[in-house]
């Protein structure tokens, strides 16, 4: 038998090193072909814990599996957490509505909102109103409560149940719920009843006050990376997407979810969490997405200059983080390759086809050519005005000159408002994330606009031409 147990090791022993090293060269070729500063990842299976890092913290660092990262909305799963701490003490009914624990939503049409339905993104909460609250919100030691209460103040977009649509609001909500029934700061409870009991010693939440320690973020530009001018995360991000940690701690976490024993949370809670929530939400748990088909749970997060994904198999106990310090481009200096990619590998798992990336390439192009065409248009305009000059002798030239000024300020509409909405933010917040193409679309809003207008002026400035 002790033979046996010591082939079995050395079996293990020599293919575990050459998996991590597939795992690099798959990361240093992906690396080449993006501009991606830097990555870390960790391996679970079972017991055994496999790290990997490549790249740079901020330009001159090297990653490490304990550089501090960003989760962004992973950071759900730990509020989804806390709550069923609570629900397993008997503080909260999944079922209630908020307004039982949050006064400020008494009596407003958000107060029937169950904790369940928050917790499954059925509340009716948009994936708009859950981007939208006020920057002033995002600082201070009572931002969670604030935010609170002007979401309480917002219609919900769509009746509370029947419709799954992702919201940061349903979590921030979640995270004044911990801080109301759990009777300490969002922050104090996070570290007290789950980073510290599971050793993620340098996890943190976000604006506490107490700790600095962050990769430099980027963005995409034109191909390229840049440091992301973005200030650095508030508690009032925290519930929804403000944790902090590395590639070492979330390991931990990972091990935690899949052991299977009563810890931080019973094994039957845990299980709970990776089960659906309830028929509008197949896909999602409690701070999981869910995958029935190969038996996964995962979350992906973005975050002003990081993108990360966390998944799991855990009838396998098979588990993967991966933290990168950028934001993808648009078809150009993408990431999610590396990040999708990599998880695939670590798990087994097939890698959907990118079919896309052409597209989004085309795409992108065309956006960066039509700020150049409207500026040729511009000079093309100025030297053909006394054909211009000539429309205003018809109606239908008269139409010709005014029709423009309509068609481009839809354009503009379409570029300001319409595709920044797709993305569920505004042009404002889709510049934290790509500023490159929030640039161009600015650019296409303002030049088309000013084309038509100085055709206008053209046309009716000057003597008319003859003929």
């Amino acid at each position: 038998m002790l033979r046996i147990l010591a082939l079995f090791a050395l079996l293990m022993a020599i293919i575990s090193p050459a998996a991590a090293s597939e795992l690099g060269d798959f990361v240093d070729a992906r690396m080449e072909q993006s501009a991606l500063p830097g990555v870390a990842w960790a391996v679970i299976e079972g017991d055994t814990v496999t790290t990997g890092a490549r790249g740079t913290s901020d330009g001159t660092q090297p990653v490490t599996p304990d550089t501090p990262f960003l989760l962004g909305s992973i950071s759900k799963s730990f509020t989804a957490l806390a709550i069923m701490q609570l629900v397993e003490a008997g503080k909260i009914d999944p079922d209630a509505p908020v307004s039982d624990y949050l006064p400020d939503f008494k009596g407003r049409p958000a107060g029937a909102i169950t904790i369940r339905q928050l917790l499954s993104h059925t509340s009716g909460y948009s994936t708009l109103q859950g981007n939208s609250a006020p920057t002033q919100t995002d600082t201070g030691a009572d931002a969670i409560a604030r935010r609170a209460t002007w979401y309480a103040q917002q219609q919900p977009a769509y009746s509370p149940g029947p419709r799954w649509e992702y919201s940061n609001a349903n979590y921030l909500i979640l995270g004044r719920v911990i801080e109301r029934v759990g009777g300490f700061p969002y922050p104090a409870y996070i570290t007290a009843n789950i980073l510290r009991p599971i050793g993620m010693d340098h996890t943190y939440v976000s604006g506490d006050e107490q700790h600095t320690e962050l990769a430099q973020g980027y963005s995409p530009w034109f191909g390229s990376m840049r440091r992301t001018g973005a200030p650095a995360p508030g508690l009032g991000s925290a519930p929804q997407g403000g944790i902090v940690s590395t590639a070492n701690d979330f390991a931990r976490y990972l091990r935690m979810m899949m052991n299977g024993r009563d810890d931080i949370l019973s094994a039957a809670g845990k299980t709970r969490m990776l089960e659906p929530a309830s028929d509008a939400s197949p896909g999602y748990g409690f701070g999981w997405m869910l995958d029935a088909e190969d038996g996964s749970a995962y979350h992906t997060g973005l975050s002003p200059g990081f993108e990360t994904i966390a998944a799991m198999i855990p009838a396998q106990r098979r588990g993967v983080v991966v933290l990168t310090n950028a934001n993808g481009g648009m078809g150009f200096a993408e990431t999610t390759d590396l990040r999708f990619g990599l998880v695939a590998r670590a798990l087994d798992l097939p890698q959907a086809d990118d079919s896309g990336r052409t597209m989004r390439k085309i795409n992108f192009l065309a956006l960066a050519a039509a700020p150049l065409i409207l500026l040729l248009a511009i000079v093309w305009a100025w030297a053909k005005r006394g054909a211009l000059r000539s429309k205003r002798s018809s109606a239908f030239g008269r139409f010709s000159l005014w029709f423009p000024l309509l068609a481009m300020a839809a354009v503009a509409w379409v570029c300001l408002v319409l595709i920044p909405q797709l993305f569920g933010v505004s042009i404002s917040t889709l510049a934290i994330y790509q500023p490159d193409m929030a640039l161009l679309l600015k650019a296409t809003a303002a030049l088309g606009v000013v084309w038509a207008a100085i055709r206008l002026a053209l046309a009716y400035s000057g003597r008319r031409a003859n003929g």
